[in-house]
């Protein structure tokens, strides 16, 4: 179900009776987890930074009685940057909307008054309506800190975006994918594509999407009337094609291989965090799965050693998260479920390097709502914080993208 994106009238926020169930999962397990382990940090500027640094490979480095001094040695740091990002949303209600409580409407039409009598549940729209849209911001922030791609721009004519910490994961980084596909551009419902990779029916993930609006990045899509030169997708095997909108150069798919998960492969992802410094805090070593891939970690483990994967710990909770746990060649360690994770990938991440960090309005706060100018009979709210992701060391993290869909 679509929302509008003007002012909330009688007519298209219609009242109905009965108790609210959300068609939208709100959970936001990633951003909860972190926010809730660090509380969060504060900056005075757009780009924020931190520092990283690398101790040398230990070694049995004894000296000699009696000797001098050794050379000096020292540690060089490095700095990593990122942004943050803007969120605003406005609210935007009729007096009518507003007063009109108890005006029900039919499901079959609206707005005639439900001929059954009954309650509206929500009393004040302007507050639920509000609501609503500091959890979808919530949700915006939770994705775009898993799939999000960097951008600073040079003015304030393009907006600014945090890096994601998919993409941030540069070193400990595994693809099992069948094909990727990088900077393809789109018209209206048709991907230009020259390499003629795939073919009807195939699966594709997306892993950027441009400028284009009806996809989204880390959903599974199967590609239907392909050409030479150019294809299309659909939300199912052989259905209709969707509009895509117009992107230039900017997006990218992988083809997910079609072979199971192995609990090898899972270790050896765990192994690369582990070794590049990752994994310090066994209470944070999380591994990071949306509901396809925590199935077939499940299924791994099943096949190889005849039992369920994961162990359930009473009150096991990181930041606030309650997390399953997986028995690993490195320890036990928290399985989260994110509905954002894309459906190819498995992330290992430290979660206690991981933080939200927000820009301070003077005399607003990081995260607030304000009322607009009156301009009519309404009442317009907007919905503004400013917010980025700081990952730490990304080699203490480690991504497998391509996996079985």
């Amino acid at each position: 179900m679509s929302g509008i994106t003007a002012m909330g009238t009688t007519f298209n926020l219609p009242n109905y009776t009965g108790q609210l169930f959300g068609l939208t999962p709100n959970a936001t397990p990633f951003l909860s987890a972190i926010g809730g382990l660090t509380g969060g940090g504060m900056v005075t500027s757009t780009e924020f930074e931190w520092q990283t640094y690398d101790l040398r490979s230990p070694g049995q480095n004894t000296k000699v009685e009696g000797a001098t001094a050794p050379t000096a040695e020292g540690r060089a740091r490095a700095n990593v940057k990122n942004v943050v990002e803007i969120h605003q949303h406005k609210v935007s209600l009729s007096y009518t909307k507003q007063a009109a409580t108890q005006q029900l409407a039919s499901p079959q039409s609206a707005p005639f008054n439900h001929p059954g009598g009954g309650t509206n549940p929500v009393g004040n729209e302007l507050d639920w309506q509000v609501q609503r849209a500091i959890e979808q911001v919530a949700l915006d922030v939770n994705w775009g800190f898993l799939n999000g791609t960097y951008l600073l721009p040079t003015d304030n004519t393009t907006a600014r975006r945090t890096r994601g910490l998919f993409q941030a994961i540069t070193t400990n980084r595994i693809s099992k994918a069948g094909l990727t596909i990088t900077g393809l551009s789109s018209a209206t419902d048709t991907i230009s594509e020259t390499t003629t990779g795939v073919a009807n029916n195939d699966k594709i993930v997306f892993v950027r999407t441009g400028d284009a609006t009806n996809i989204v990045a880390g959903r599974v899509y199967y590609v239907v009337s392909k050409a030479t030169d150019s294809f299309k997708v659909a939300t199912s095997q052989g259905g209709s094609a969707i509009t895509l909108g117009t992107s230039t150069s900017n997006i990218d798919y992988v083809r997910p291989r079609t072979s199971a998960l192995t609990t090898t492969e899972i270790d050896d992802l765990i192994q690369m965090a582990y070794d590049n410094g990752g994994l310090q805090n066994p209470e944070t070593a999380t591994i990071l799965v949306n509901s396809t891939q925590k199935r077939a970690i499940t299924a791994a483990y099943a096949d190889a050693y005849g039992k369920t994967v994961t162990i359930t710990e009473a009150n096991r909770r990181v930041g606030g998260v309650a997390v399953d746990v997986i028995e690993t060649d490195f320890g036990r360690l928290n399985i989260m479920l994110d509905r954002h994770v894309p459906s190819d990938a498995i992330a290992v991440v430290s979660l206690d390097q991981c933080r939200p960090v927000l820009l301070n309005t003077p005399g607003k706060g990081v995260f607030f709502e304000e009322p607009l100018a009156k301009t009519g009979a309404s009442d317009d709210v907007q919905i503004y914080g400013e917010i980025g992701l700081a990952y730490g060391n990304e080699m203490a993290h480690a991504l497998m993208r391509g996996l079985d869909v």
